[in-house]
């Protein structure tokens, strides 16, 4: 018997956890299961071991040289076993971006949590208040207007306790955040009508609405000067106040203009970008690309942060000379920021997987179906595996309750969940 057949049940990837075959994330380490012996049912998303490890390093070498923090943005991945990780290699925290999403994350032992977005309704209010009967628990959330506060205020003074807030300052013609200083002192004094509800404790930015660098930099020395005028009246509950910024594009940017804030004492600056653990071959291998060519820290740590996601899937069919078809779709890979891109090709019998021709590309992607165009002499069979990059990791993850990860010879090494 082959290898498939002695070994464990397969395990399908989209269903690790379900069904009468199910085992724990945790279970999986021990199995033994190769991706290029079939003994996994494909297709599957993978997270390979030294492009994590690399990564993690990286950017905490990255952030140290700003004597900033790290503060992840966990709606990326949504992986307790990935936050765990990010924990471990030193961030402060971890950032989230709805209630439900910080109640699955206090769920799986997270314990400090920056909200990066409002919280308005009273069902999410409840969602939280729930949270923060937990002594250990540390939050905060953004607040753009006078109505939000007062709301907040009441609310959370009918449960007795505190909310801790981020003053959100934001750009014409973009999303949340306060416009002017009218609007900064409209909210401040909202926020200071309930000192026994509400805390404000630092100010926060999203540069990720902007595409210039000029006008991101306007942006984020805006907002210091905002925690510069509020600090000065003394409108911060807390002596130490927090700043906070930095999506997955521009992190370089908002490390150089908020370093000099990270050098005083008074105050911590925690930036939030969320790729950075996976990275991709689109827009932040894009972004990479600019961030080694500008920043003098990247450029000194030499290599940058490597591709970790990817996913592997078979051919089964080859209808045309032009054509393929790939067992992969829109409900298994991104799509909003390009196709996948064809990497790797393994046919049962070969050493190892082999490099595909430049010129392979999906030209389209149906439900569970891709198109992978090729040249009529172009060696590809069906039962041939095919290895894919991705582009924006987080619209990836979220197709998947279970992801593997695995060694440089594709050999399974575990498994994380996801809670989407």
């Amino acid at each position: 018997m082959n290898s498939f057949q002695a070994g464990p049940a397969p395990l399908a990837g989209k269903g690790l956890g379900a069904g009468p075959e199910s085992l724990e994330a945790a279970a999986v380490a021990g199995l033994g299961w190769r991706i290029l012996a079939g003994e996994v049912s494909l297709p599957v998303a993978v997270l390979r071991d030294s492009a994590l490890a690399h990564n993690l390093a990286w950017m905490r070498g990255f952030m140290d040289a700003y004597g900033v923090e790290l503060a992840p943005h966990g709606k990326t991945t949504m992986s307790p076993e990935l936050f765990a990780m990010q924990l471990q290699a030193g961030a402060w925290g971890i950032t989230l971006a709805t209630a439900p999403q910080v109640r699955d994350a206090h769920r799986h032992g997270v314990r400090r949590v920056l909200m990066a977005n409002q919280l308005v309704d009273r069902a999410n209010m409840a969602i939280i208040a729930g949270l923060l009967a937990d002594p250990g628990f540390e939050f905060c959330c953004l607040v753009d207007s006078a109505a939000n506060a007062e709301a907040l205020g009441a609310y959370f003074a009918g449960r007795g306790q505190r909310l801790r807030l981020l003053l959100e300052v934001g750009v014409a013609g973009g999303r949340t955040g306060v416009r002017d200083e009218a609007q900064v002192h409209e909210v401040a004094a909202a926020v200071a009508r309930w000192p026994q509800s509400l805390a404000l404790v630092g100010v926060e930015t999203y540069e990720g609405v902007l595409k210039e660098e000029a006008a991101i930099r306007a942006l984020l020395r805006r907002t210091l000067d905002t925690l510069h005028g509020l600090r000065a009246e003394a409108a911060f509950a807390e002596e130490r106040v927090l700043l906070s910024g930095a999506g997955s594009a521009w992190y370089d940017v908002v490390a150089e203009e908020f370093a000099e804030a990270a050098s005083d004492p008074g105050v911590r600056v925690l930036l939030r970008p969320g790729c950075y653990l996976t990275h991709d071959v689109g827009a932040y291998r894009e972004a990479d690309a600019r961030i080694h060519a500008a920043n003098p820290v990247a450029r000194s740590m030499a290599e940058g942060l490597r591709p970790a996601l990817q996913l592997w899937a078979c051919v089964q069919s080859r209808p045309e000379p032009g054509r393929a078809i790939v067992g992969l779709g829109k409900r298994d890979a991104a799509f909003d920021a390009g196709l996948p891109l064809p990497v790797l090709r393994y046919r049962q019998g070969e050493d190892a997987p082999r490099a595909v021709p430049a010129h392979w590309r999906l030209g389209a992607m149906m439900d569970q179906h891709a198109f992978l165009e090729l040249q009529a002499g172009d060696d590809v069979q069906v039962g041939d595996l095919l290895c894919f990059d991705i582009s924006h990791p987080c619209l990836t993850f979220d197709k998947w309750r279970h992801l593997l990860r695995v060694d440089d010879a594709w050999r399974v090494t575990g498994a994380v969940r996801t809670f989407f």
